[in-house]
């Protein structure tokens, strides 16, 4: 179920993320051209790297809002730059692999870029650098969903156990041992 909120709010963080991408690639200079080379390589950062980050932080800060109130409910365990900077965290790892494979789709000699035909840029269905960013949340966003599960907002719940259900195995266990949960102590 967290899974399917996850996803439902990442579909939202899709259309955020797609939406400031067109903009601002609307309002920059076209997105192939280099905006400073990489010494001592003959790479580049590209301008369209800078729209996939300008997008991805609008769409990260959408999708942390929604995840922290809906999907996990974390918003009563921790304040919000405690949850955030760890989420903050794990996007801009998936966005440092989401860059990377972009500039594979993206670059003319890369073996998997995206072909000029049909993805010829004439209209925003056959613009390539849409395609590629699509592609990129798709195959980031896995990793994203475990790493903040497990690390950003499981983590705040921890210090917090009251919130974390017990595992059936342990209530049995103290049970048997003759514990009392509510005991203090």
């Amino acid at each position: 179920m967290q899974f399917m909120r996850f996803a439902i709010v990442g579909g939202t963080g899709v259309l955020v993320n797609m939406l400031v991408l067109i903009a601002v690639k609307r309002l920059g200079p076209h997105p192939e051209l280099p905006i400073m080379g990489l010494p001592p390589t003959e790479f580049h950062v590209r301008w369209y790297h800078l729209y996939s980050t300008i997008a991805f932080l609008v769409a990260n800060l959408w999708n942390f809002q929604l995840n922290r109130w809906w999907t996990f409910r974390s918003h009563h365990h921790a304040a919000w730059w405690k949850e955030y900077w760890p989420f903050l965290t794990v996007g801009l790892l998936g966005q440092a692999v989401g860059l990377v494979l972009l500039t594979l789709l993206m670059h003319h000699g890369s073996p998997i870029a995206l072909p000029t035909h049909p993805l010829d840029d004439t209209s925003g269905l056959r613009t390539r650098l849409y395609w590629a960013q699509l592609i990129v949340i798709v195959v980031v966003t896995p990793l994203s969903f475990v790493l903040n599960k497990l690390w950003t907002f499981a983590a705040v719940r921890t210090h917090h156990l009251e919130a974390v259900p017990q595992h059936p195995a342990a209530e049995k266990e103290l049970e048997q041992l003759g514990v009392d949960e509510t005991d203090p102590v």
